[in-house]
């Protein structure tokens, strides 16, 4: 489908029976060290509830940095950042939270610390689990922090939840494979936008994803290619990720 064929993605609102349709977008922004400006841009475009971040900044004033970046979406911030060695979660203020916590996951000699940035939260008669994720460059320590994250997620006991990050794998390896034998691939499931997340100049392959638990129907899902407000010059300058952006049904709890 050409991008100037696409379709229109349900806006978020409150069903009468309490169920929430909600916007959530998954976002690589690499340490805020590209274009702030086009990132902000591409973010308010895509006008999303949730917005599950990797690469947050973590290190000199990084509560600032997100939370000027919070600030000009729109939004607020909600948990994790350095202290959950990069993901972070940010929300608009339709969110109602009953609880978040930052994850360190357990350190590889020689490698990245990571982490998962956590949280429950309503939307209307809405509860949802949230994770975003930003899992390690080396297959091994991938697969045990890929199901890791899903033990975690268990554990926030919650109907429903998302999840969303960067995988650093295709849909054909191990670690991605898991999650979506576990949870729905909301690409997969109801594909919307483009696919390929890497890299914003020769997008050739799908490493960033959003997954969502059953019951969690999914409206669309993909890289907002073609959006209104969202150009390709901003898509560019604003990281070396794409983001994807889905559109999901939350039953009521």
């Amino acid at each position: 489908m050409s991008v100037n064929e696409l379709p229109a993605l349900p806006n978020s609102r409150t069903e009468e029976d309490g169920s929430a349709v909600i916007r959530v977008l998954g976002y690589n922004i690499r340490s805020l060290r590209d274009d702030e400006e086009a990132l902000v841009r591409v973010i308010r475009a895509c006008a999303p509830d949730l917005v599950l971040v990797q690469e947050a900044p973590r290190f000199f004033r990084w509560r600032k940095h997100a939370a000027r970046l919070a600030a000009a979406a729109d939004l607020v911030m909600l948990s994790g950042g350095a202290t959950a060695a990069g993901p972070l979660l940010l929300c608009s203020l339709r969110a109602t939270v009953e609880h978040t916590e930052d994850i360190l996951l357990p350190l590889t000699p020689r490698q990245h610390r990571r982490g998962l940035a956590t949280a429950v939260v309503r939307f209307g008669g809405a509860r949802l689990g949230v994770v975003s994720c930003h899992l390690s460059l080396t297959s091994a320590e991938r697969f045990d922090q890929a199901r890791m994250l899903l033990d975690h997620l268990a554990a926030l006991d919650v109907p429903h939840a998302v999840v969303a990050g960067d995988i650093n794998e295709r849909p054909d390896g191990r670690s991605f494979r898991m999650l979506a034998g576990e949870l729905q691939d909301c690409w997969t499931v109801n594909p919307w936008g483009a696919e390929h997340t890497s890299t914003p100049a020769d997008p050739h392959q799908r490493i960033d994803a959003v997954f969502a638990t059953e019951g969690v129907e999914v409206l669309g899902c993909g890289v907002p290619r073609g959006l209104p407000g969202v150009t390709p010059e901003d898509l560019r300058a604003a990281s070396d990720h794409l983001p994807v952006l889905a559109a999901l049904r939350v039953p009521a709890s």
